[in-house]
């Protein structure tokens, strides 16, 4: 018998400066990404955090990807 997937979940949070292309100020190219769980029950929303991005070497905000 399967189980349920439960209240938690796996999200993914990438970062949104990344995205941008032509930034000039990146130490790397490509698109930094975090993992985490969050609640579904009590965070329904999209999630936005501010995090470390190694790419930018800067502190942005990260977004909620699926």
């Amino acid at each position: 018998m399967a189980k349920n997937k439960g209240a938690r979940i796996i999200i993914s949070l990438e970062c949104t400066t990344c995205r941008i292309k032509d930034s000039s100020e990146k130490r790397r190219s490509g698109v930094f990404r975090y993992s985490t769980n969050k609640n579904r029950k009590n965070t329904p929303s999209r999630l936005e955090l501010k995090k470390f991005c190694p790419n930018c070497n800067s502190h942005v905000i990260f977004k909620e990807i699926k």
